[in-house]
């Protein structure tokens, strides 16, 4: 199954949470998209709610159903809880700690300047969002790529940065210090649903 690649806003819709992280999706029209949206009551079965659970998480970082499950099940050979290793594991990608830093304003965008050679790890460019970034490497964006509008831009809206890395806006440089806490991942994700969805 490719990447999903159709409107970001009905998905957000669809599963009642913001995707891209700045919440605009539901501002004005907070529930489900289509004609029956507004009026929508529906009860979800068990089933149905740790998929909508998987679904949210999968979405929210971009990743397709393989590498998804993957990472589940890589997450499960680790030492420690599993579901909290899995978020763990998809926190530590370089496309998503790209958006952690402030680089790029959603984690697409982040997604977006990997893909096209504009980052840095510890020095060498990495083109593959996936990539697994570890404890004490750095993540900065090329010389040539210094000027791009899209990372200026990012920078200036961007109040936040995670205690688990640090930012050096001059240098436009940080560092993955320390593997995060369950505290300091989304709040809106129940993973206990997730682990009960692929043990069935």
């Amino acid at each position: 199954m490719a990447r999903y690649t159709g409107p970001s806003w009905k998905l957000s819709r669809r599963l009642g949470i913001s995707l891209s992280g700045t919440g605009k999706e539901l501002e004005k029209r907070p529930y489900a998209p289509g004609q029956h949206g507004p009026n929508q009551r529906k009860k979800l079965s068990e089933y149905g709610l740790q998929l909508q659970e998987k679904q949210k998480l999968r979405h929210m970082y971009g990743v397709n159903e393989r590498q998804f499950r993957n990472l589940f099940d890589k997450a499960g050979k680790m030492a420690g809880i599993h579901g909290e290793n899995f978020m763990i594991l998809l926190e530590s990608r370089l496309d998503n700690l790209v958006y952690r830093l402030g680089l790029a304003r959603t984690r697409r965008a982040a997604r977006q300047l990997v893909n096209h050679g504009h980052i840095l790890v510890d020095g060498k460019r990495v083109d593959i969002p996936s990539f697994r970034v570890a404890i004490g490497q750095t993540i900065g964006v090329r010389e040539k790529s210094r000027n791009l509008d899209v990372i200026k831009e990012a920078i200036e809206v961007n109040n936040y940065v995670p205690d688990y890395v640090t930012f050096d806006a001059d240098k436009l440089e940080g560092t993955f210090t320390r593997l995060p806490e369950r505290s300091e991942l989304p709040a809106e994700i129940n993973e206990s649903f997730i682990v009960e969805f692929y043990s069935r």
